[in-house]
């Protein structure tokens, strides 16, 4: 999207400072070869092709500049140079195709950007996983109410970390190996209660379908029929604050308004017949997953189990609701959907 903000913007014209001491004579004869400069009146220059004499006059100026009129000659310069607001209107046009294509993107990448490097990738899931262990053996040892929040803001954001490895083994970018990828992509996937498959399937249709406002997975915009059919409960869900940066889990089961299916489901119309046994394969590590939670909730009390897991899992399911929103929208200036044949032309020939 950048890329179109900037194909659009137009070369900036040429601005000069008024300087202090001008070229002004007080001769008529001369006077007329002077000329006001039509983007600044306060600013006079010699005009190259009324005059030709190139030698040097210098006299004294009628006036000096205040610093007022300085400080305005400088806002003038500034409306130019700084890309005011309807020059960056003008020079995008969400309904024109974008001046690249996808390959131009992919021989930008240095080739240095494509190497998997499965011992480097999996250094990283070493790391995340020793810090997320770190932050719960020190929360049991120091057991403060002033230090709790602290854990739970730190290990939302490192269960966020562990879901973007597990995304990268999704992609395919985590190591060249599916098996590794899957393996990883499982542990790291249903250790934070998602469904490894089933997320990667359904991102894969994200992907493919980027803007579409019918055909994208989530967070795309919903006709005024399908809104008017939402009960007041789901209204309520999806668009009063906060409750969409908590809407992750509920997403994984029934998926987005207008939409059917789930992502354990392996019969789901998002998956197809020789999918149903990798579906069914995450659902049960999720199943796994959840009842060794149970498990410690028995051993350890269940207060202790939500100070420890519970918690953090909810920052977690904020964090990633809160980026996946803004990747779909952005926030000040807000990102386009198309549909039909305006997204094949504006939108298909990027879908990655």
């Amino acid at each position: 999207m950048a890329g179109f903000v900037i194909s659009g913007l137009k070369p900036l014209p040429c601005i000069y400072d008024r300087p202090a001491a001008g070229v002004i004579s007080t001769s008529s004869s001369k006077s007329r070869f002077l000329t006001k400069n039509k983007n600044f009146p306060g600013l006079k220059t010699l005009n190259p092709i009324k005059s030709r004499n190139w030698g040097l006059n210098v006299s004294a100026p009628f006036r000096v500049a205040s610093v007022e009129e300085d400080e305005g000659r400088k806002e003038r310069n500034h409306g130019i140079n700084g890309f005011e607001e309807q020059e960056q209107e003008a020079g995008f046009d969400p309904g024109a195709p974008p001046p690249f294509k996808l390959a131009d993107i992919r021989a930008a990448i240095p080739k240095h950007c494509w190497v998997k490097d499965p011992w480097k990738s999996m250094s990283y899931v070493v790391r995340d996983v020793a810090v997320v262990l770190g932050l719960a053996a020190a929360a049991v040892y120091v057991n403060n109410w002033i230090v709790w929040p602290l854990y739970w803001a730190a290990q939302g954001t490192m269960f966020w970390a562990l879901f973007v490895l597990g995304h990268d083994c999704g992609h395919g970018s985590f190591s060249n190996d599916p098996k590794l990828n899957s393996v990883v992509g499982h542990l790291l996937h249903s250790s934070i209660l998602v469904p490894y498959h089933g997320w990667r399937i359904s991102h894969r249709t994200h992907h493919q379908n980027h803007g579409h406002v019918e055909n994208d997975e989530s967070w795309h915009p919903l006709s005024e029929k399908i809104y008017r059919s939402l009960d007041t409960l789901t209204r309520t869900l999806r668009f009063i604050l906060p409750f969409p940066m908590l809407a992750f889990p509920f997403y994984l089961w029934n998926r987005s308004p207008g939409k059917s299916g789930s992502h354990f489901d392996p019969s789901s119309d998002l998956f197809v017949p020789t999918e149903r046994k990798d579906v069914i394969t995450s659902t049960l590590s999720w199943t796994a997953m959840a009842a060794i939670l149970v498990g410690l909730g028995f051993t350890m009390g269940p207060m202790q189990l939500l100070k420890l897991y519970g918690i953090p899992y909810w920052i977690f399911v904020m964090w990633l609701d809160g980026v996946t929103y803004l990747h779909h929208h952005g926030h000040e200036e807000k990102l386009p959907w198309y549909r039909g044949k305006v997204y094949e032309i504006c939108w298909s020939n990027l879908i990655c």
